[in-house]
C-alpha cells in the first residue's frame, strides 16, 4: 500500500481520476480515497494547507490503511535562483524551518521527539532513488535534490527564499512535507517529498506566479507519482 498525500485538489485529482477500484471513507473531515493505480493499492488524499493538516493526514494513513511508505507531492516554492518554475525538486531531508527555540539554545528548525531531537528528517534512500527515476521516464523534466523547507507560511519575496537557502540550504519551500516526514520517521515510514516549482526567486510577484503556473507545476508532480507508483 502505498499513501499519497497532497494539500489541494489540483495536486490530488488527477491521481484519483486513474484509480480503479475506488473506495472514499471521510475521517477527520478529509476524504481517503483507496484503489489500485497500475494494480497497485495505493490511498489518495487532500489534507489541506498547513502542517496540522498535514500530519493528522500521515498518522491516519498509518493506523487506518498501513501503507508501506507514504509520498507528499505538490507544488512549492523556489529557494534557489538555480530552480526555475517547472524545476521538481526532490527531498533528501526536510526541515522545519519555523521551529524556533534558539532564545533557549536550541538550533532552529530542532523539533522535539518522544526519544530525543531531530532537525533534518531524511527521506527513505530507495524512494528518493526511484522518484529519480520517475523523473527520468516521464522526460522532459529538470530535478535536483537537496532539503525542503517546511512551515506555515507562503514565502514571498527572493530575500525571504535566500535566506532559507544560506540558512537551511534548502532548494525549495513548502507547507507540509516537514510534518508528514516528522510523522513518518515517528512511526518506522518511509517516506518521500516531491515539490514542482510554482514560483521562484525572480523579479516577478510571487502570488502571480504561483497563480498562472501551480496548475502545470501540479500536472508534472502527478505524471511523476504514477510512474512512481506504476514501477513500485
Amino acid at each position: 500500500m502505498i499513501g499519497i498525500i497532497g494539500a489541494m485538489d489540483i495536486e490530488v485529482s488527477g491521481i484519483i481520476s486513474q484509480m480503479t477500484d475506488k473506495k472514499t471513507e471521510l475521517i477527520s473531515g478529509s476524504s481517503y480515497t483507496s484503489g489500485k493505480i497500475h494494480g497497485k493499492n495505493c490511498v489518495v488524499v487532500k489534507c489541506g494547507i498547513g502542517k496540522v493538516n498535514a500530519a493528522v493526514a500521515a498518522q491516519t494513513i498509518i493506523l487506518k490503511y498501513n501503507p508501506d511508505m507514504i509520498i507528499n507531492t505538490g507544488v512549492g516554492g523556489s529557494t534557489s535562483i538555480n530552480t526555475h518554475i517547472g524545476y521538481v525538486v526532490i527531498a533528501e531531508n526536510v526541515i522545519q524551518h519555523d521551529m524556533d527555540t534558539t532564545a533557549i539554545g536550541d538550533k532552529k528548525g530542532t523539533v522535539f521527539l518522544p526519544d530525543g531531537n531531530i532537525d533534518y528528517i531524511p527521506c527513505d534512500k530507495e524512494v528518493v532513488s526511484k522518484i529519480k527515476q520517475s523523473c527520468e521516464n516521464i522526460g522532459e523534466t529538470h530535478y535536483v535534490t537537496g532539503t525542503v523547507a517546511t512551515g506555515d507560511q507562503f514565502i514571498t519575496g527572493n530575500e525571504r527564499r535566500s535566506s532559507l537557502n544560506s540558512e537551511f540550504n534548502a532548494m525549495a519551500c513548502e507547507m507540509e512535507g516537514g510534518s508528514i516526514g516528522q510523522v513518518c520517521y515517528l512511526n518506522n515510514i518511509p517516506f518521500g517529498i516531491i515539490r514542482a516549482i510554482s514560483d521562484s526567486m525572480s523579479d516577478e510577484d510571487d502570488a502571480v506566479e504561483y497563480s498562472v503556473f501551480s496548475k502545470s507545476a501540479a500536472k508534472k508532480s502527478i505524471d511523476i507519482i504514477i510512474d512512481f507508483v506504476k514501477n513500485s
